[in-house]
């Protein structure tokens, strides 16, 4: 298990879900070898999916730089040994109004 060994960087969730987290990696890093980083990332996304609802995005990696937009509360970045994980759920943009892309199509035409 990770006891002792996670460290978060950055975070906004609540506990309980911090833990559910790290328990995941933890889980994640028994059933795959640390350099198989796609799918540590989809292990833990699939069950945040499913335990929190759908929307969950998770970068997972040894160097990665990342700039997001997520919905409050539901961010974490910690490093386990010589992994960064990134787990947050993403925020959702109001949807384009057609006429917005028609201007922006004779923009990029001009």
């Amino acid at each position: 298990m990770l006891e002792g060994k996670a460290v978060i960087g950055e975070t906004d969730m609540l506990q309980a879900m911090q833990r559910d987290a790290l328990d995941l990696a933890a889980k994640a890093l028994d059933f795959f070898d640390v350099n198989e980083a796609t799918e540590i990332a989809r292990f833990i996304k699939k069950e945040f999916d499913r335990t929190y609802g759908p929307g969950w995005q998770c970068i997972v990696g040894t160097d990665f730089g990342s700039f997001v937009t997520h919905c409050s509360g539901c961010f974490i970045y910690f490093c386990v040994e010589s992994l960064a994980i990134l787990l947050f759920r993403g925020s959702a943009v109001p949807e384009a109004e057609p006429d917005q892309f028609t201007a922006l199509e004779e923009t990029v035409k001009a």
